[in-house]
């Protein structure tokens, strides 16, 4: 599924940040702007670390079924209920198998027949490999906005949708390739809406019964803790028909029935997102969230679109730029420049800018915003960008 606009890297270049080392000189403290998994809010993670030093039993030592970690896994459901204003027609289940598990969970417990249609709204690299996944279980009706050259700078048209769908599918915010859907749509079908909020929730409303939204997942190392689970949360009118083919760590149903303790669930991560959703709450909530989540992303795309093309960026549209992951491009992509700015950034603990992933690695780097990134550290990236812009326009010739 590679990319057409995306390279390998040098294999003769070892400098550790060339290799997606996250790890800076030592003795300097990293920011972390990873895609993910990514860093903790500071409180979250000082509150995580006094679990160990805590006179009880930490959660990653406790049986899932005792009644001190059934204290947490409903404090989880009720914290995540207020914060993002979750009605009660709603189940929320803490999950396994990240996004991915997410992809075949969807149409196994939503197509019981398994040749159901369900729209694909692909505007990007996970709704694309979503809709992949889904098709061994369904009969996807796709509406791309992919670009003949294999990329994505638009979102693709709500119009005109087949209304026998059994769902209609969206990625709310592409991390690849730096699209958000800032509110969700409003598609005037009775289908269900199904969103793969796993890199934007937490941050921003949802308007759950006026958008239609049947299920919305979430991988909790974003925005919520770190790798190992999902939150689900899904519309009780939508459980109790599954694929006779669904297994049970996937089944909506089946989890909601035995209270999201079907199997042993990932205790500890559980209590990683009570923590997280507590600070969240107290910060101010999820509108204080997306306040600050404007906030950071503007001081970057400010200083992209001021850069006089030194920085650029696909999205043109500002509407649909995504606040979580910035994409930007160096000097038009240079690869010495690249490498400069790279290394020079890692030098002060910036890192994250350029990790591994499937796809290779194109000419865009990545500045990741989310929730636990501060606007202070936002401010010491947006420094050292326009720090190294004026260095190297000094330096070299350049627009």
């Amino acid at each position: 599924m590679a990319h057409r606009d995306q390279t390998q890297l040098n294999p003769v270049d070892t400098h550790p940040v060339m290799l997606g080392s996250l790890v800076p000189p030592s003795g300097v403290k990293p920011l972390n702007f990873s895609p993910g998994p990514t860093s903790l809010a500071a409180e979250v993670e000082a509150a995580i670390k006094a679990l160990f030093d805590a006179e009880r039993m930490c959660s990653m030592y406790l049986s899932h079924r005792s009644p001190e970690f059934l204290d947490i896994l409903a404090s989880v459901v009720q914290r995540c209920r207020v914060a993002m204003e979750i009605p009660d027609q709603y189940e929320i289940l803490c999950m396994h198998g990240g996004g991915h598990g997410q992809f075949a969970a969807v149409p196994l417990n939503l197509c019981p027949k398994g040749d159901e249609k369900a729209t694909y709204l692909v505007n990007g690299t996970w709704s694309k490999r979503a809709l992949s996944e889904a098709s061994k279980y369904c009969r996807p009706i796709v509406v791309s906005s992919e670009n003949p050259d294999g990329t994505f700078t638009h979102n693709p048209s709500f119009a005109h949708l087949d209304p026998e769908s059994r769902y209609v599918y969206l990625c709310s915010n592409e991390t690849v390739n730096g699209i958000e859907m800032h509110q969700l749509p409003k598609l005037g079908i009775k289908a269900p809406l199904v969103v793969d909020a796993s890199s934007d929730f937490s941050t921003k409303p949802i308007d759950w019964v006026g958008c239609n939204v049947g299920v919305l997942y979430a991988c909790a190392s974003k925005n919520l803790g770190h790798p190992g689970v999902t939150l689900c949360v899904i519309r009780k009118d939508l459980l109790g028909t599954p694929s006779k083919h669904c297994p049970g760590v996937l089944c909506y149903t089946t989890n909601v029935r035995e209270g999201n303790l079907w199997n042993t669930i990932a205790t500890f991560n559980v209590e990683v997102i009570n923590i997280y959703l507590q600070w969240l709450i107290a910060q101010g909530g999820v509108h204080e969230m997306e306040r600050r989540s404007i906030a950071k992303s503007a001081m970057v795309y400010n200083l992209i679109d001021s850069s006089e093309g030194f920085y650029g960026t696909p999205i043109s549209d500002p509407s649909i730029r995504s606040r979580m992951n910035v994409p930007f491009d160096v000097a038009g992509g240079d690869e010495e420049t690249t490498r400069d700015f790279l290394i020079q950034g890692w030098e002060r603990g910036i890192v994250g800018l350029r990790t591994l992933t499937p796809f290779g690695v194109g000419k865009y780097l990545r500045a990741s915003l989310y929730n636990g990134v501060s606007e202070h550290q936002v401010e010491v990236l947006a420094s050292f960008m326009a720090g190294f812009m004026k260095a190297a326009r000094a330096k070299r010739a350049y627009p």
